[in-house]
């Protein structure tokens, strides 16, 4: 009785914190799998959760792999990127964007947001899973965490990439300044030096929109630089806006996807798009690959 007593309790607890959480559902719940929705969390301030909507298929067989997530101007809301991070929670996910959750489609005028923000999504979704009464119990892959952000949200997830608990990186449209160009970044920017890229220590995709996009000198720049990981460059050349607003997420949304599930499930077919010199995504219609020489050891 007293177990019985106490899943009630659970139970009701979940109730309530969701019933105080706004929600927001976006393209039908994404194409994946697993039918997605927007909503923020009381116990998470100033961030923006995009989760499939029945947790029930989720569990220590089958847990979320985690991706954090920083927004292009360091805006604190996901509002230009909801369609693509949708579209990743949708194929079995649970992603933590920095900022307020965009209940309507009008752009967010407020102030910026910081680097620590990724750190407390790390923080509170690995309390989440440690935690009983949260709907998230033994239901994250916390092992499995994938830091990621566009333009100023790439440097910040540059800036926190030393956290031993990331288990990769994608950087899209974006890239650390050099010194001689340092001056044209935008007030508030996160900036940390090119040194900075010697910290990191897991894999790293650098997702770019070609020579168009403003990032492309940095981020490929970076790219050059970093040979004690494996890294690659995709480019694909729709400029820095990218294909975030596209249905879905558009192409971009494809190769995060591939690179997530490699990366973060260990997917071998997904691998496909990005290991060997026939991989797939040379082969889809104007996208261009780098790889560095260490590339192809990765599993």
């Amino acid at each position: 009785m007293k177990a019985k007593r106490m899943l009630c309790l659970v139970a009701a607890l979940m109730t309530l914190t969701l019933a105080n959480a706004a929600s927001r559902i976006l393209e039908d719940g994404g194409t994946g799998p697993y039918k997605a929705i927007m909503q923020d969390d009381p116990t998470l301030e100033a961030h923006t959760i995009f989760v499939p909507q029945d947790l029930s298929k989720f569990g220590k067989n089958n847990p979320l792999p985690v991706l954090v997530w920083g927004n292009g101007a360091c805006t604190n809301s996901p509002w230009e990127h909801v369609k693509f991070l949708n579209e990743i929670a949708s194929y079995g996910y649970i992603v933590l964007a920095t900022g307020y959750i965009p209940m309507d489609d009008k752009p967010y005028r407020g102030p910026m947001s910081t680097t620590e923000q990724q750190i407390q999504s790390m923080d509170w979704v690995i309390a989440q899973n440690a935690n009983p009464q949260s709907p998230y119990y033994n239901k994250i892959d916390v092992k499995n965490i994938c830091v990621a952000g566009m333009s100023c949200g790439g440097l910040q997830t540059l800036f926190n990439c030393a956290d031993p608990r990331i288990k990769t990186l994608m950087i899209c449209n974006s890239g650390l300044f050099n010194t001689e160009n340092a001056g044209t970044a935008v007030g508030g920017m996160p900036m940390p030096p090119k040194e900075k890229l010697k910290e990191i220590h897991t894999s790293i995709m650098y997702l770019l929109g070609g020579e168009t996009d403003i990032a492309y000198g940095n981020g490929m720049d970076d790219f050059h630089r970093i040979d004690h990981v494996p890294a690659c460059a995709a480019n694909f050349p729709v400029g820095h806006g990218g294909t975030y607003a596209q249905p879905h997420g558009g192409e971009f949304s494809v190769v995060a996807l591939a690179w997530l599930n490699w990366q973060l499930k260990g997917d071998q077919q997904a691998a496909k798009m990005f290991k060997g010199k026939d991989n797939e995504l040379s082969k889809r219609k104007d996208w261009t690959l780098e790889k560095n020489e260490k590339f192809e050891t990765l599993k």
